[in-house]
């Protein structure tokens, strides 16, 4: 995300929540999103961590892990608000002492049943949205809460700073700011949160994805010794690209294989649809169940936690999400891979990592898919440049790995405060 917006609340009086095309909504567990939990609350101190989608869920995790190693009896709350991290929250955290439910959605109801179920002792907001009737009611409740990993772009700063009433009011429920640079503290402490510090960036911290040792051997054994490459996480607009791209490519590599990974895959059909229509690209799509044979130009790999499989499959990942003005994704989850990393214009999601793997000679960045064919064939071409460029942004990863542990110390008194540790 770009910023902290504060949205108000979706829909309004007898709102309720509904599948849409992108998943988002899980029609089984509306009552989660209405502020009636049926899953009981566990006895004993209880943190509420709440990362609103993948990228912040993902973040997470490395920090839940050390909350949970300094005191056995407490019990962690992971709330998201879409089905895609709620589906990888069920599998990746380390329960049965941490565990996942939807945040609640905006309104007043829905904000009490929730907190008067679940009792946190402590919260800690990820770089998430700020949602007013939430963190009035907490404050309300006099609950200590720190805003972690926080971001702040300079556009919603300005937008900020025209409210100030607005924004202290709001802020004024977080004890503390860690956030991921020095300007952005800065730019908190500006706005209400006078204890506000650089911390470092919790995706650092994360453990290498994981990945089904069945599955990779039998995909390795599939695809031999193919050229291989990843556009992955990929948005409307990026598939065509992805698909003139490999079709350059096929001229002069015929046996090369693309994995093409829609990030949503409730998008598969669609993209699907979109191969079938450019023809001369033979595919299969991963989410029926088939593997690839020497025929076929493109994997479409349409199914959700299989990235750990697909950056140790690929030895270059093309980042999605960069390429359309979407603002990227987490370049560490392939660095720490050793997958050469390749990207658009469009990083700001992840401007200070990207900037210092490119400082560092790790990425190779572009200024629009123009190129994308020529630096793909470059890197596939090249295996020692390629395994040097993949090693410089995987030791930028692992040199910036402590940040979790850095957030662990800033948290420290509000940890003591409530009896945690």
């Amino acid at each position: 995300m770009g910023g902290l917006p504060c949205r108000p609340a979706p829909g309004g009086r007898g709102w309720r929540p509904r599948p849409t095309a992108g998943g988002k909504e899980d029609p089984a567990r509306r009552h989660e999103r209405l502020g009636r939990p049926t899953r009981p609350r566990p006895p004993g101190r209880l943190v509420w961590v709440h990362a609103a989608s993948v990228g912040e869920s993902l973040a997470v995790l490395p920090l839940v892990q050390r909350l949970l190693s300094v005191d056995g009896s407490l019990f962690i709350l992971v709330t998201t608000g879409t089905v895609t991290s709620a589906d990888l929250m069920e599998r990746r955290l380390p329960g049965p002492r941490a565990f996942h439910q939807y945040v609640p959605v905006d309104l007043p109801g829905a904000v009490d049943g929730f907190l008067a179920h679940w009792r946190p002792d402590l919260v800690l907001w990820l770089e998430s949205e700020f949602w007013p009737n939430l963190l009035s009611a907490i404050r309300r409740a006099g609950i200590p809460c720190a805003l972690v990993n926080a971001r702040l772009s300079e556009k919603s700063f300005r937008n900020w700073r025209r409210v100030p009433r607005t924004a202290r009011q709001l802020l004024s429920v977080f004890q503390m700011a860690l956030a991921q640079t020095q300007v952005e503290a800065d730019r908190l402490r500006i706005l209400g949160i006078g204890n506000s510090r650089a911390i470092g960036n919790l995706k650092y911290s994360a453990e290498p994805l994981p990945v089904d040792p069945g599955a990779l051997a039998a995909l390795t054994a599939r695809v031999g010794s193919r050229p291989i490459w990843t556009f992955a996480s990929t948005h409307a607009g990026e598939e065509a690209m992805a698909i003139a791209a490999h079709t350059h490519m096929l001229a002069t590599r015929p046996d090369a294989l693309l994995l093409l990974v829609p990030r949503h895959p409730s998008r598969g059909q669609a993209v699907a649809d979109l191969l079938a229509a450019a023809g001369g690209l033979p595919f299969v799509r991963r989410s029926r169940g088939d593997l690839p044979d020497a025929g076929d130009a493109v994997y479409l790999m349409d199914t959700l936690g299989e990235m750990g499989l697909i950056f140790r499959l690929a030895p270059v990942t093309v980042m999605g999400g960069s390429f359309m003005p979407l603002g990227g994704h987490n370049p560490i989850e392939p660095a720490l891979l050793d997958s050469a990393v390749i990207h658009g214009p469009h990083m700001f999601n992840f401007a200070e990592i990207a900037a210092e793997m490119q400082a560092a000679g790790g990425v190779l960045p572009l200024s629009g898919p123009e190129g994308l064919a020529a630096a793909v064939d470059g890197l596939l071409s090249a295996p020692p440049a390629r395994q040097a460029q993949a090693g410089a942004a995987r030791a930028v990863a692992l040199r910036n790995a402590t940040a979790a542990d850095s957030v662990m110390d800033a948290l420290a008194p509000l940890l003591s405060r409530v009896g945690i540790g």
